[in-house]
């Protein structure tokens, strides 16, 4: 059975919604602190609209469940509506804020009005609008934001008020290809850019506009920088995380592409010039070239085209 703890819904449209979530509890379709985007029909208002659930149980209260094992550690869904289901593009960060409030929760009265409420009610604010605060507060800057995430480039923001601070890491975690490329490439990666001479990008926000320092940037990443400024007209902030997802498949093709032109390179010297010409044009050679630099670190034919690679583009 569900036990109502908190709404901002209609009685009615709660109701439904109610049903809605017992019957995917039925079937056993919801999995602890992964959540589900599903579309809903309620009646107020009148059409379907994107429902984010995601069911989980207290932390504190599950060991205490464990250690006692005739005691049942309570269970809770949180349900998060809009207008569509576009809450899909930002599962990953609404499953990283049901996250913490897993942590946190504390069902005394006290902290249910003063804390637990106002965190629900601020999911949109705090976990789909940073993107487009990032792309608002930096504009033209953007491109050098994104070539710090592309890089693994360390970032180190100063004078800035807490919600910027957390906007600028979440912009970097959903912008840098985490999860996408291998997460040993990654780990080298990140140690490799520590390690050079410019260290981390400061980014510092004591005035009205981002002062940069050490930054780096490149073609790609100012072309697609033009493409979140002119969204920022319509001030939608799936189309920014749209753009965004664009961004890294593109720069997965390039990385995939390349990595095919260096197989080839190994044979033919045709195919080498192809890769030359390949990370000449691109617009993010810099990058790739260290990317596939650390991946065939321990393939010897791989790991002297890359060197050629280098030597080319450095003349």
């Amino acid at each position: 059975s569900l036990t109502l703890l908190d709404t901002n819904l209609p009685a009615e449209a709660e109701t439904e919604l109610r049903s809605f979530i017992t019957k995917r509890l039925t079937k056993g379709a919801l999995f602890d602190g992964m959540g589900n985007v599903a579309s809903v029909g309620l009646s107020i208002p009148e059409y379907k609209v994107g429902c984010y659930y995601c069911r989980f149980q207290h932390e504190n209260l599950l060991e205490m469940a464990t250690l006692e094992s005739d005691v049942s550690a309570p269970e809770y869904v949180v349900c998060f509506l809009g207008g569509s289901e576009k809450e899909d593009t930002f599962r990953l960060e609404l499953d990283k804020y049901i996250q913490s409030l897993k942590i946190n929760l504390d069902l005394a009265q006290k902290t249910l009005e003063t804390y637990v409420n106002p965190y629900l009610r601020s999911w949109f604010e705090n976990a789909v609008c940073p993107i487009q605060r990032v792309v608002q507060l930096f504009q033209e800057k953007l491109a050098f934001l994104l070539h710090a995430a592309l890089s693994y480039t360390p970032v180190e923001v100063k004078n800035a008020d807490e919600r910027t601070e957390k906007d600028i890491s979440r912009f970097l975690a959903a912008a840098s290809l985490q999860g996408l490329v291998q997460e040993g490439t990654m780990t080298s990666l990140c140690i490799a850019m520590t390690e050079e001479q410019h260290k981390s990008m400061v980014v510092d926000c004591s005035g009205p506009q981002p002062q940069l320092h050490n930054a780096g940037s490149n073609k790609f990443c100012e072309d697609w920088m033009h493409a979140f400024v002119n969204g920022a007209e319509g001030g939608n902030p799936f189309l920014f995380r749209q753009i965004l997802e664009n961004f890294k498949l593109k720069a997965i093709q390039d990385i995939n592409n390349l990595k095919r032109f260096i197989r080839q390179a190994e044979m033919n010297h045709y195919a080498l010039f192809k890769c030359y010409m390949f990370l000449k044009n691109c617009g993010s050679g810099d990058i790739l070239l260290k990317i596939v630099k650390v991946e065939h670190a321990e393939m010897p034919e791989a790991r002297n085209v890359v060197t050629v690679l280098e030597e080319f583009m450095r003349e």
